[in-house]
Order: C-alpha cells, then structure tokens, then sequence
C-alpha cells in the first residue's frame, strides 16, 4: 500500500499513514489436522505486541514481523474457515464475494452491534493435495478504506513523550492483567493514574472529558516506529462512524512483554481524516486486505510438508543459527559463513571436531587430507570413525571422515583426498620427485579451490609448505596444536604486500631454525598423540568459533588483533566484530582451566611467511621447494637465520667494554 501525504487548508503537515499488513503463520501442526471436509468453519486466530530486536553493532531497533498466528494469547481474531475438496474448486471459488461476506460481518457489527468483537475478523481458503503433502492457501484481513485517508499530525512518537512512566506502567499491570485489543484511556481526577474502560463505553466514559484527554489505545502487533498494526484500521472506522471527531488520539499499545527498567516501546499520534467537516459515515466502505504471496502478487501461498528427509534436514540443521540472528544478532551474516569453503589438513582427532563444528556453523563445502588410515584407537577419540573402520588395515581416514559427514547430514558437501605433504628436513628420494611433484601441484589445487585452511596435522614440519601457500595465496590459515593439557590456536598474518596495519605472526615467525625432521627415531609414546582427552574439542571449536569470528569483522583476514587488557577493561575502538573479538592467538591450559590470548608481531625472516621465501615459492616453484626439502639449511640461507649468530656475535664485540675498570675493587 503506498504512503500517502499532503498538505492541510491551515499549513499544518499531515502525513498518510501507512498500516503494517498482518503476515500469516501457520504452525505445521494446522496442516497435518486438516480434514477433506469442505464446510466453512470458525477457528481461532491470535497476534502479540510487535516485537523488534536489537542490533548489537549498531545499536538500531529492527522490527520483526507482523504476524498473526494461533500460539499467541493476546489481540484474538476469528477466521472463517473454507477448504476445498480439489485444486480446480479451489481456483474457481467466488473469492469476492467470500471477502464481502466477511465485510458484511464485520461492517454489521459496528453499525448494529456497535461492538469490537469482529473488527479483527479474517479469512483462510485452502486446499489440501494430501497425496503430495502440499497445502495451498490465502489469508484475508479485511480492513475498511477511508475516504478521504487518515493522516497522521506531525509523526508518531513515543507514548513516554506524552504520558510519563507512571501512567503508562499502570496501563501495563492492566493490560498483563486483563488484556484487551482495543480499550480507552483517560486520566483519574484527582490522580496521576489511568482509568480504562471498553471502546463499546466511549460515550459515557469520556462524557466530561477534554478532547484532549481522551485516548483511545489498541494492541500494537506492530514494531515499526512509524507504521502501526493493521487492526488499527477497522478500529478508525469503528470511531468515525460511531463517535466522529475532528481528530483522535492514538495509543499504539506495544509493552506486553517489556524487561524491568526497559523503556517504553508504546508510541502516539493525533489522526485525522483529511480537511473539512466531519462526515458520519453511513454506508459500508470499500475493503481491501488479501495479502500476497512470497513473491509480492496477489495470489495463494503453497506449504510443502513433502516427507523429504534431505529436504527437511536441510531446512531444520540451520535453525539454531536463525535463531541466533533472530533473537540476538541480527548483524550475522550467516550466508558468508556457509558459503566459505574449508580445507582441514589433517582428518585426525581435531580434524574430526572441526569437521563437526564447522557444520554446526552452517558450513556447506568440507574437504579433508589426510594419508593414514583408520586404526583401532581412533574411533573413540575421533568422533567421524566406527569400530567397521577399523577392519581390514582401515579405510582411509580423509575419505571416510567425508564420507561419515554425508550420513551426518546429507546436504554437505564434502570430500577426502589421499595426499602425503612434502616436509622439510625429510629429503626425497629421486625416484619419489615425480609423485612428490604430483602432490604439490593436488595441494596447489585444493588451496585456490577453498577459502580457509585448517592446519591439523601431527608434525611442526608438515605444516610449513601449506603455511607457505597460503601466504601466497592469501588464503585464511587457521592453526591448532595439541600438548598434553595445553594447545595453541591460531590465526596466521597475511604476507607483507596484503597487510593492513601491523602485521601478524604465524606458526614458524618466532623460530630462530628452520623446520627439521621430528619424526624419525621416536618412541612409541613419542609417535602418539598423548592428550588429555577433552583437549581436541575445546580446541577444534576455539578454531572455528575464531574462524567466524573473523569473516563476521568488517576487515576479514587483516581483523586487528586486541592489545593486551586490564580486567573489566574494553576492548579498543574498531577491533570488535559482530561477535566480538578477534584475537590473533590463544593458548589454554586445562590444569588451570585458563585461556590466555596473544598477540605477536611477524618476522621478516620468518621461513614460513616472509617475502623472501613467498617470492622465492613464487617464481622458483616446484624447485624452490624441492631444495627445502632436501638442503638442510637452505631455508636458514635463504631468510638469513644462519647469519642471525653472527650478528649476535658482532653485537657482543662492538660493546665498548673497559676491562680496567673497577679492577680496584677485587
């Protein structure tokens, strides 16, 4: 319906006012009660106060639907019923003169009945295919056209501007008490409280009372601050063809279910219908009030309750994170996250918990790597493996763990690749360079097809080729290593070239070495991952929750990291996101039930994420790294570590240092 303006004959502005549409909801659970039987039916509608959330980011109010339901208890309305025994009876039914049935209600109860009880009344037509569990249906709310149009004087504004708490709050222990849709306000002589009565007792109830003091209120199911509920409309008409005035003053009732010392949300406004002398209203106006479909036409919505299991699953798993949005943060983009693609290096214990979180978050693309193969003392750590797995010398784990996501929830997409990650300090041997080729190039791949990439593997040194790929490729890099009661999670900084601000370490910037072989000659103990159990979980979903954390940040990979704080401090301007904070690294310890957030400056001699060895990588290639690899302290040469003892040395020497002084004293 479009806003409607103009000017008055004495200057004054008066704006159309524009009434929010109910919106239907209907619960699953009306649907599956349907009966074949084409007799109309009275049933029972119901609407709440409109309700909003804030933004937490931005601090703004954002009002949620209009809607009018059969779960709420407040404003009631009652709904003629019809269904349709076939689609074709469903299509051809005298749609207008089923609407001016109801109009004719509606209109009679006011002018003879002189009552409120139908100005709520509405209209359902379905038709059930209960073969294809399809329910086609079309709501009516019919509301009464005003010739000319109400307008509003000025704007609407808080009801706390005209009435103060004390007053309002009475209105609000009636109204929790004894709720009414619509009812009339007057203040108590002698008092600073409110007396209300029935809209049905307006003569003998503002008999004596001021124009101005006179206040007529209704349950708002509106949450839009210029926009009331569409109730309001038959409720005008019912006072200007009863009780006409030059002009009404309106309370948008909206505090049903207002916290303790939360301000008011009610608002106000004086209305009136056009310039000139008020004519009562004799005959039935026009009506309109047919609302549209999904796509904005007029025309009948279509539930699907088709038993589809992938289709239901893929509507249910994202529920919880609707809700979220809904309720508490309406910022989240949730869209970003489940279109951002994850490569998890490593398909073992944290590979499995972020694998799973990960798809809590609503992530859709999933690939594992990972060359092992399930073993029996797998399954009861790493939550994607069965005894089954097991049998045989074990399936590989990269493929399995995909395929276990897909019984999880069908609608994932996921993968697992068979790849062995080059290492340095573990040399290749010549007759290995082809396949050692073929598998950097696979990862070369698998990185520009994904967006972030988990690093979870067992080694210091299995994580360095991907930690140079994806500063390359300015891929996310998200980092997560396990000790026995400790673990560090991590996101990397971006190259040099990329960086905003300072810029960030990642996993080898603090190493004065390169990465070397740690493998060879370990013991048994050594060679297993010896943790307390409940490590991996608590720190597979710290990854993740950071990973969201920083695609909700305005500034994404180059999210400033929070300097250190004081307890009970806040954190700086700007480096907060949707959820908060975004920091570069976290260490736990599980004796002491501690967190310990940190932040670290890169390296420009780092082996992992300088320029020199990302521009190196870059135009050398498969050789480049081929000579890491093999040459022990070729990436010690390259980045210049090997010098750092000798300039240490030279530091030391160029210390003036007097060796005759203070000899006396010894």
């Amino acid at each position: 319906m479009p806003r409607l303006g103009k000017w008055s004959v004495n200057g004054n502005k008066l704006v159309g006012i524009y009434f929010t549409p109910f919106s239907s909801l209907v619960q699953p659970a009306f649907w599956h009660a349907l009966t074949d039987s084409d007799d109309s039916v009275t049933i029972h509608g119901s609407y709440a106060t409109g309700r909003s959330v804030k933004d937490r980011e931005s601090g703004a109010e954002i009002a949620l639907g209009c809607n009018l339901s059969g779960t709420c208890a407040f404003g009631t309305g009652y709904r003629v019923f019809k269904n349709y025994n076939t689609i074709e009876e469903f299509k051809a039914a005298d749609k207008t003169a089923l609407f001016a049935q109801v109009t004719d209600e509606i209109w009679k109860s006011i002018t003879v009945d002189h009552s409120t009880a139908q100005l709520n009344r509405f209209l359902l037509i379905t038709f059930a295919d209960l073969k294809k569990y399809k329910y086609y249906y079309w709501f009516a709310f019919p509301a009464f056209v005003a010739k000319p149009a109400w307008e509003i004087q000025g704007d609407w504004r808080a009801a706390s501007d005209e009435f103060n708490d004390s007053f309002l709050s009475a209105i609000e222990a009636t109204q929790l008490a004894s709720p009414r849709a619509f009812f009339l306000v007057r203040p108590k002589i002698g008092s600073d409280e409110p007396e209300i009565a029935p809209v049905e007792e307006y003569t003998q109830f503002f008999a004596n009372v001021a124009p101005e003091q006179r206040t007529i209120a209704f349950l708002d199911p509106s949450a839009t601050p210029s926009n009331p509920g569409w109730p309001l409309r038959n409720l005008l008409t019912y006072l200007h063809t009863l009780h006409p005035a030059p002009s009404y003053r309106i309370l948008c009732w909206r505090d049903s279910e207002r916290p303790n010392g939360a301000p008011f949300k009610s608002r106000f406004g004086v209305v009136s219908q056009g310039a000139g002398e008020v004519a009562v209203q004799t005959e039935k106006p026009t009506a309109v009030g047919w609302e549209k479909n999904v796509q904005g036409k007029l025309g009948p919505r279509v539930a699907d309750l088709a038993p589809d299991p992938t289709r239901l699953a893929d509507q249910a798993v994202d529920l919880n994170l609707k809700l979220m949005r809904w309720r508490i943060l309406p910022a989240l983009d949730l869209e970003k996250v489940a279109n951002t693609r994850c490569l998890l290096l490593g398909a073992g214990t944290l590979g499995c918990y972020v694998a799973r979180t990960l798809m809590g978050w609503g992530v859709r693309k999933i690939t594992f790597v990972d060359s092992a193969r399930v073993s029996f003392s797998n399954p009861v750590r790493q939550p994607l493996f069965e005894f089954d797995d097991c049998l045989n010398g074990g399936k590989p784990k990269a493929a399995c763990a995909a395929e276990r996501l897909k019984k999880i929830f069908p609608g994932v997409n996921s993968s697992g690749h068979i790849l062995s990650i080059p290492m340095p300090g573990h040399p290749i041997p010549p007759a290995s360079v082809e396949q050692a080729k073929k598998d950097v190039a696979t990862l070369e791949k698998l990185m520009d097809e994904h967006d972030v990439v988990f690093l979870l593997m067992d080694s210091r040194e299995s994580r360095w080729l991907p930690t140079v790929m994806g500063a390359a490729k300015g891929k996310v890099v998200m980092n997560a290593a396990l000790g026995f009661d400790t673990f560090l999670v991590m996101r990397h900084g971006v190259r040099p070239s990329l960086a905003k601000g300072d810029r960030l370490v990642c996993y080898y910037c603090n190493d004065i070495v390169a990465p070397a072989d740690s493998l060879t000659d370990r013991t048994l103990d050594q060679m297993c991952a010896v943790t307390r159990p409940g490590l991996a979980s608590i720190a597979a979903s710290t990854a993740v929750e950071l990973l969201v954390s920083l695609l909700q940040h305005p500034d994404g990979i180059n999210a400033p990291a929070p300097p250190p704080q004081t307890q009970g401090s806040e954190p700086p301007q700007g480096s907060e996101g949707v959820l908060g904070i975004v920091p570069h690294q976290l260490r736990g310890f599980l004796a002491q039930f501690r967190n310990m957030p940190i932040t670290g400056a890169a390296y420009d001699r780092c082996t992992g994420c300088s320029e020199t060895v990302i521009k190196a990588y870059e135009t050398q290639g498969f050789e480049m790294l081929l000579k890491a690899f093999n040459e022990q302290k070729f990436l010690e040469e390259l980045t210049g570590l090997d010098k750092l003892y000798d300039e240490g040395e030279a530091a030391l020497e160029a210390v003036g240092w007097n060796d005759d002084e203070g000899e006396d004293d010894f």
